[in-house]
């Protein structure tokens, strides 16, 4: 018996969707955790330092994980990895939320495999799927994970302080995410598709280790991610030590989180008409650089500042990730610039939240961290002018 097809525009539709429920899940889980960081820290006893590693272990798991995600996704195709993915960031939710010290970093730990499949196979499904319309879906999808990264955000300190309400209740109240995209997701799972045969994983040598253009990618992304992570990690803790209230302190995170959705409205048709992005890319750093200078100068205007930073760090990102698929000459060259990109900045990214705080503490305030991030906000406007070219990886 012929099973029934679904009516032309079904399955691209429901496709979309299932693309976007996933993108929810790769922000939200980890920068939900900073307006809580400090209730965190009371409750359990955790230093500065310690207190930064729960934003470093998800990163870790990104470099350690992203070299196998393209392995996993040939082998158990595109739709059932990206399930796992899902299923992966559930049960962290789950065992994040228990409350002992030990289930919050293996948790924070299991939510970070996830969320690295996610976004190593998510550009070459992409590149797959919908291959003139990359920058558009970068983008849609990229402003999907900024907007329920706000809302986490926004949302976390009002949860964590209702009657028997505590730090572990606000972020396990994410659960609802991935499982509304796992039931989404689900009818994907009649397809098996590799991200494309003959695909060399980022464990293997090739070209695309060779490749300037590959590295100054891979660079622009992982500096950026560097910069986001520090400053998502302990602007709540940057902006209560400027005289703001928790609360306020978490909002204005959420309007961060926000302002990276933004460009992706912006982006996604510029992009394609451009002949190259490298003043976007470079310009997009500027204007990171420009808000933490003004969050150290200006502290008064945090609302304008913190808006300038999710803009322009967002837009960076979205530029990361579709330079990604645009520079690379073929699925596979996608597939394997992601794991490179992603194991290589990740890398690049992870120390820097704990070390941010242990900075703070040795110079006794926020000023060196912030400045050392505006620096790096230079050197990634200079890889960004270099990756924005408008070339392929030969």
């Amino acid at each position: 018996m012929t099973a029934k097809r679904s009516p032309p525009l079904a399955r691209p539709l429901l496709l979309l969707t299932g693309i976007l429920l996933i993108a929810a899940n790769l922000r939200a889980p980890i920068t939900g955790v900073a307006p809580v960081l400090e209730m965190i820290r009371d409750a359990t006893g955790l230093g500065t330092a310690g207190a930064g590693t729960l934003t470093t272990l998800p990163l870790l798991a990104f470099a350690i994980a992203s070299p196998f995600c393209v392995l996993l996704g040939r082998e158990y195709g595109l739709e059932r990895s990206l399930f796992v993915a899902l299923m992966l960031v559930t049960g962290g939710v789950v065992l994040r939320s228990l409350g002992p010290v030990w289930s919050l970093f293996l948790g924070t730990g299991i939510i970070g495999v996830g969320i690295a499949i996610g976004n190593v196979l998510l550009p070459s499904l992409l590149k797959r799927d919908f291959p003139n319309r990359i920058a558009a879906l970068t983008s849609a999808y990229a402003l999907t994970a900024g907007v329920v990264a706000a809302l986490a955000s926004a949302a976390a300190v009002p949860i964590a302080t209702l009657p028997g309400s505590g730090w572990n209740w606000a972020l396990g109240a994410f659960l609802l995410v991935p499982l509304l995209a796992l039931v989404v997701w689900s009818p994907q799972l009649a397809g098996r598709t590799a991200p494309a045969s003959g695909t060399a994983g980022p464990l293997h040598g090739g070209r695309i280790w060779r490749s300037a253009l590959a590295w100054q990618v891979t660079v622009f992304f992982g500096l950026n991610s560097l910069v986001y992570y520090v400053t998502v990690t302990w602007l709540p803790a940057i902006l209560t030590d400027a005289g703001y209230s928790p609360a306020s302190a978490g909002s204005l995170h959420g309007v961060s989180q926000l302002a990276t959705a933004v460009p992706g409205m912006i982006l996604g048709p510029l992009v394609g008409r451009l002949k190259d992005q490298k003043a976007l890319a470079a310009g997009t750093a500027v204007l990171t650089a420009l808000a933490l200078l003004g969050i150290l100068l200006l502290p008064g205007w945090a609302v304008l500042w913190a808006a300038l930073f999710g803009f322009g760090s967002g837009g960076t990102f979205i530029l990361a990730l579709a330079f990604i698929s645009l520079r690379a000459a073929s699925v596979q060259q996608a597939a394997a610039l992601s794991g490179m990109a992603q194991t290589v900045g990740y890398t690049i990214a992870a120390a820097a939240p704990p070390l941010g705080g242990m900075l703070h503490d040795t110079s006794g305030g926020w000023l060196m961290p912030l400045i050392a991030c505006v620096a790096l906000c230079g050197i990634t406007a200079a890889f960004g002018y270099r990756a924005g070219r408008d070339l392929h990886i030969t």
